[in-house]
């Protein structure tokens, strides 16, 4: 019964208590901030979003260290760039497409994190119909090299793992 009331109730508590935080305290805020969380969650239980299905767990470490390595070189290379006002000039930033054999849209949506938090790239576009991508680079020196790194460094390993 509590569990049709309140479907995500985790959800809903934190949303609640997020909402207290950023907001003062008061009896009206409690109230709003409670109508707001549990239809919230209300919401979110009939989105009911597909439950992941990894094939292969024990990657996940192996995907989460390449991608903090990844996230700090990245770091500090566009700093450095930053800093020093790239290459006397030379710097341009362009658009890497690329063509995709990852289907699982929880892997597609991981990809899409970690490209995005990867300091100097963006996730643009993708079209689900053609599997193509479409990325931007701050400091593209080599297109052929940024699709290798994202197929093999990253579609790959998130195959393996979902796929």
């Amino acid at each position: 019964m509590i569990r049709r009331l309140i479907p995500h109730p985790l959800l809903s508590f934190a949303l609640l208590l997020f909402w207290l935080v950023l907001t003062s305290f008061s009896v009206g805020n409690l109230l709003l901030g409670g109508v707001i969380a549990l239809f919230a969650g209300t919401m979110m239980a009939k989105l009911q979003p597909a439950t992941p299905r990894l094939r292969r767990v024990i990657l996940l470490p192996k995907l989460f260290g390449i991608v903090f390595y990844d996230i700090i070189r990245s770091n500090l290379a566009v700093s450095w760039l930053i800093i020093t006002r790239g290459r006397r000039g030379t710097r341009h930033s362009g658009f890497v497409p690329l063509d995709l054999e990852l289907k699982d849209p929880t892997a597609l949506a991981l990809l899409s994190m970690i490209i995005t938090a990867t300091p100097g790239s963006a996730w643009i576009e993708y079209s689900a119909d053609e599997d193509h991508l479409v990325v931007h680079v701050f400091d593209l020196i080599d297109e052929d090299l940024w699709r290798a790194q994202i197929k093999g460094r990253y579609e790959s390993l998130l195959m393996e793992i979902f796929e």
